[in-house]
C-alpha cells in the first residue's frame, strides 16, 4: 500500500493518530507532500514509515530543505508520480510539472484540502492534512494496486481512497497509468 500525507505543521512530532498512524506504519511506501515544519517531525516520519519519500514545503526549516528536494518523482507499482508541495500556477502548473516528469499523476499538498481531480490531462491528488485540516476534513490517502502486473497481464492501476484519521473513507478513485 502507498500512503500519502501532507501538511503536518508540527514542531516536534508526526501527529499521527488512528487510521493515519496505522496506515503509515503498514505502508510499503509513504509519500509526504511537504510542510513537516521542523526536522524532528521529518525524523519522526522516517521512524514510523518503512520507506518515506518527501519534499519540502513552504514552511520547512533549513534542515529539511537540506535533506529533501522541492520536487521529486516517485514510482509505485509501475505508476509514476510527480510530487511537490505546491505550484504557483495552480493546477495548470501541476499538470505541466507532471508532464515534464513523464508522470501518470501529480501529488501535491499546501491547501490542506483533500481532493482527487482527474478532470484534466493528469490526475492530481492532494491528501489534505492529517494534523491541521484548517476547516477541511483531516485526511490522508491510501492507494493499492489492482489488475495485472506480470508479463501479459496488462498495466497495474491503483485504487485510492481519502480517509480520515478515524478511518472513514469519504472518497474513492482510480489512477490508471
Amino acid at each position: 500500500m502507498l500512503v500519502v500525507v501532507s501538511d503536518t505543521h508540527s514542531r516536534e512530532e508526526s501527529k499521527l493518530q488512528g487510521r493515519t498512524a496505522e496506515a503509515v506504519r503498514a505502508a510499503d511506501l509513504v509519500v509526504h507532500a511537504g510542510d513537516f515544519y521542523r526536522e524532528s517531525v521529518l525524523d519522526a516520519f522516517e521512524s514510523a514509515a518503512r520507506t518515506l519519500r518527501g519534499v519540502y514545503g513552504n514552511n520547512a526549516d533549513a534542515a529539511i530543505r537540506d535533506r529533501l528536494p522541492e520536487i521529486r518523482t516517485v514510482e509505485y507499482e509501475g505508476v509514476r508520480f510527480a510530487v511537490t508541495h505546491r505550484h504557483r500556477s495552480g493546477d495548470t502548473g501541476l499538470v505541466m510539472l507532471g508532464r515534464g516528469r513523464d508522470a501518470d499523476a501529480v501529488i501535491c499538498g499546501h491547501s490542506h484540502r483533500p481532493r482527487f481531480d482527474d478532470s484534466g490531462d493528469l490526475p492530481i491528488l492532494n491528501p489534505g492534512s492529517h494534523a491541521q485540516p484548517r476547516g477541511n476534513r483531516a485526511a490522508h490517502a491510501e492507494l493499492e494496486p489492482v489488475g495485472g502486473n506480470g508479463p501479459g497481464e496488462g498495466e497495474t492501476a491503483l485504487d485510492g481512497r481519502l480517509v480520515t484519521p478515524e478511518g472513514e473513507v469519504f472518497e474513492t478513485f482510480r489512477i490508471d497509468p
